[in-house]
């Protein structure tokens, strides 16, 4: 019934003639009279009710019932059968991710990678209706997935990522340059890099600027995401005995990566542990939401047969009944 809905429900109003109904046959019960008078009733007294004293008054219930489903069927319930022809206006990301060996430090859990890549699958889980591409960079920089909406092969592939996959270093230019690479030829109308990094441009040919200036040209909003704490952090370092910890300094060029979010419409942030680079991700999600048009078709199929019928079977037991078990003595 949750799904029936009511072409005609003004006839309802038809229910209200049940309270003068009901209340003239209370009225009439109270008053009504045996057909064959006797001087006394007191010899019946003892006697056991049939099953007809309590039936006595089942054909009003079923005239009733009659009345009730016959206005329900005339009051015109239609059940609909609906789907959704979704449309989306989707936005195109590439994640530029920096794998370098900096990125092993301790300064978050369990580090900074690690923290870095459970994040952005949480951010990819939530962007169904996008398209997703993911971009590494160290020393060099390469493509690890092309722009995709099977989020699926997405995770998979970020979840494989490590540092030393590619040369060591640090070249945030060739890793905001690649990206931009990847959708420069996009058709959809917002086009967004998510570019994190924990150090300072020290390779690669192409400047972060310049990189910055081609993603403007392409209408490519940038943001930037400097992660490590303030000071110092703890290192994993390879000695003669095995893996040391080593408190170094941390060093991000804030600088370089406001001017690029600046110069492209976007924003930097700075992560300092795990908690704000998890918040850092949730305002970039609410920042870039994607615009979803429904359109909502329905085919409406009459549903009164079977209140017609239900009618129609209360009716013709009331027939049934009057005219047999429960027959009035002339």
């Amino acid at each position: 019934m949750s799904s029936i809905q009511f072409a005609n429900p003004e006839y309802f109003y038809l229910l209200i003639l049940l309270i003068p109904l009901i209340a003239w046959y209370i009225l009439k019960d109270k008053n009504a009279h045996a057909s064959i008078q006797v001087s006394t009733l007191k010899g019946f007294h003892s006697s056991a009710k049939t099953y007809k004293y309590y039936l006595r008054h089942a054909l009003f219930v079923f005239r009733v019932l009659a009345i009730v489903f016959l206005v329900f069927a005339i009051a015109r319930p239609q059940s609909s059968n609906s789907w959704e022809n979704v449309t989306t206006e989707g936005i195109d990301i590439v994640m530029s991710l920096d794998i370098s060996s900096s990125m092993l430090a301790r300064d978050f859990e369990p580090n900074r990678l690690e923290a870095a890549k459970e994040v952005a699958v949480n951010f990819i889980t939530g962007r169904e209706d996008d398209k997703i591409g993911l971009v590494i960079f160290s020393g060099e920089s390469f493509t690890q997935c092309p722009l995709t909406t099977d989020h699926a092969v997405l995770i998979n592939l970020f979840k494989d990522i490590q540092s030393g996959m590619i040369e060591d270093g640090t070249a945030i230019g060739l890793g905001l340059a690649n990206a931009v690479n990847r959708l420069k030829d996009s058709k959809s109308k917002s086009k967004v890099v998510i570019l994190l990094t924990d150090g300072v441009n020290n390779q690669g040919e192409i400047a972060p600027i310049t990189a910055a200036e081609l993603a403007k040209t392409f209408g490519i909003r940038v943001y930037t995401v400097g992660i490590g704490t303030m000071g110092m952090a703890p290192y994993p370092i390879q000695t003669a005995f095995g893996i040391s910890m080593r408190n170094m300094p941390v060093k991000i060029d804030e600088e370089v990566l406001r001017q690029i979010a600046d110069m492209t419409g976007g924003q930097y942030f700075r992560a300092t542990d795990n908690n704000k680079l998890k918040a850092i991700y949730e305002q970039i999600d609410k920042l870039e939401k994607s615009k979803i048009e429904v359109k909502q078709y329905s085919t409406k199929s009459e549903e009164y047969l079977i209140f017609a019928l239900f009618a129609a079977l209360f009716l013709l037991l009331e027939i049934a009944l009057r005219n047999s078990i429960l027959r009035n003595i002339p």
